[in-house]
């Protein structure tokens, strides 16, 4: 049973920043990309970040020059560091694998955890 499960949200003012971080469990062969989503009240959910295995990365339009998207190997996981926070970002992120396991390959998603910016 592979499961993502993240960390790291919660209440933060305008300006602030915030870690995320994923960490992948289960009977694991190989981690592909990992990523993170989020999706604010009445809209759909939006790819952030994403990684490859390798530590090639891509951005939102709207987070390039904020966010940070970094990966441990080692340790299964994924983080988002979260800097100059806007109200704009305030949704629920979703941490979002391709996993490998010894019969087959498919893509995750975590429970989610809710990020709000306000003062």
């Amino acid at each position: 049973q592979v499961q993502l499960v993240e960390s790291g949200g919660g209440l933060v003012q305008p300006g602030g920043s915030l870690r995320l971080s994923c960490a992948a469990s289960g009977s694991i062969f190989s981690i592909n990309d990992m990523g993170w989503y989020r999706q604010a009240p009445g809209k759909e959910r939006e790819l952030v970040a994403d990684i490859t295995s390798g530590g090639m990365s891509k951005y939102d339009d709207s987070v390039k020059g904020r966010f940070i998207i970094s990966r441990d190997n080692a340790k299964k996981r994924v983080y988002l560091q979260m800097n100059s926070l806007k109200p704009e970002d305030t949704a629920v992120y979703y941490c979002h694998a391709g996993i490998a396991t010894a019969i087959s390959f498919k893509y995750y998603w975590g429970q989610g955890t809710q990020v709000t910016v306000s003062s």
